[in-house]
C-alpha cells in the first residue's frame, strides 16, 4: 500500500507509487493523503484529505487486503503524519518505508514546516526503513552533506537516531557516480552506480522507495533490496521517453527490452 499524495501529472507520488509496485509484479493499494496541481515543472496547488479519511483509506485496505508492507510519501501536515502513525499501529501494517518527502525537485515545499516535529516522533522511529535523499537527509541529521564521507555518517546518525535502517540517497552529490549509502542494524553498504544524464528526475524517490517497498513486501533482504531498487530507478531514467515537454520515467522499460 501506498499512502502518500497524488501527483496529476501522472510521474511522481500516488502514480508513481502504483505504476512501481506494478512493474515488480505486487498488487498496490492505496491511502491517498493530498491531491495537488503539478507536473514535474511546478506545483500550483495542494489540498490535503482529511485525516480521518486517510485513516479509513488505510482500514478498508488493511480489512480487504493482506497488506504485507506500506510506504509513506507525502503526508503535508502534522495532522496527517499523526493520523497515518497511528493508523500504522492499529492496521499492524508488517513493513513500513518512510519516504520523508519534504520539498520538490521543483522547490516547492510538500512538508509544512511544523510538520517536522511529528515525522521525526512520530513516524519514523515506526519505519523499517527511511529514504532520505541529500537535502532530507540534512535536515534530519542537522548539518550540512558535502560529500560521500559525510554522506555515511549521516546515514549511521539517522539510524542510531531513529533506531531504523537507512539508505541516504547521494545523487544531489554530483560527480560521475552516484554514492547511495545504507546504514542497517549496526552495518553500512555502500552502493556506486554510473550516473545517468537526464534531463529531468520528477518522480525518481518516489519510484525507488516504491521498488524498495514491492522488494520487500515479495522476502528479500534489505541490502538487495535497496540495490534491487537502484537498479530499477537508473533504469527508468535511461529509458525515459519524451512526452510534451517532459521526460518522465519510464517504469516499465524491463518489459520494454524485453519486448524488443
Amino acid at each position: 500500500m501506498t499512502i502518500a499524495g497524488s501527483d496529476s501529472g501522472g510521474g511522481a507520488g500516488i502514480q508513481a507509487d502504483l505504476l512501481t509496485f506494478a512493474a515488480h509484479g505486487v498488487y498496490g493499494a492505496s491511502a491517498i493523503t493530498c491531491i495537488t496541481a503539478q507536473n514535474p515543472s511546478t506545483v500550483d496547488g495542494i489540498v490535503p484529505i482529511d485525516p480521518d479519511m486517510i485513516a479509513k483509506q488505510m482500514k478498508t485496505v488493511s480489512d480487504g487486503f493482506p497488506v504485507t508492507a506500506a510506504k509513506t510519501g507525502m503526508l503535508y501536515s502534522a495532522e496527517i503524519i499523526r493520523e497515518v502513525a497511528a493508523a500504522d499501529i492499529s492496521q499492524g501494517i508488517p513493513v513500513l518505508v518512510v519516504d520523508p518527502v519534504m520539498v520538490a525537485a521543483s522547490g516547492a515545499r510538500l512538508l509544512k514546516a511544523d510538520a517536522i516535529s511529528a515525522m521525526c516522533n512520530d513516524l519514523l522511529p515506526q519505519a523499517r526503513v527511511i529514504t532520505p535523499n541529500l537535502h532530507e537527509a540534512e535536515i534530519l541529521c542537522g548539518h550540512a552533506i558535502s560529500s560521500v564521507d559525510e554522506l555515511r555518517q549521516a546515514a549511521h546518525e539517522i539510524g542510531d537516531k531513529y533506531d531504523v535502517a537507512c539508505v541516504a540517497k547521494g545523487g544531489n552529490l554530483g560527480g560521475e557516480d552516484v554514492v547511495d549509502v545504507l546504514y542497517d542494524e549496526g552495518e553500512e553498504s555502500v552502493f556506486t552506480s554510473p550516473r545517468v544524464q537526464v534531463r529531468q528526475s520528477h518522480g525518481a524517490g518516489c519510484a525507488f522507495s516504491a521498488a524498495l517497498t514491492a522488494n520487500l513486501a515479495r522476502g528479500m533482504l534489505m541490502k538487495d533490496a535497496v540495490e534491487a531498487a537502484k537498479s530499477y530507478v537508473s533504469g527508468a531514467l535511461e529509458h525515459a521517453r519524451a512526452i510534451g515537454d517532459h521526460y518522465p520515467l519510464h517504469f516499465f522499460w524491463r518489459a520494454r527490452l524485453q519486448a524488443d
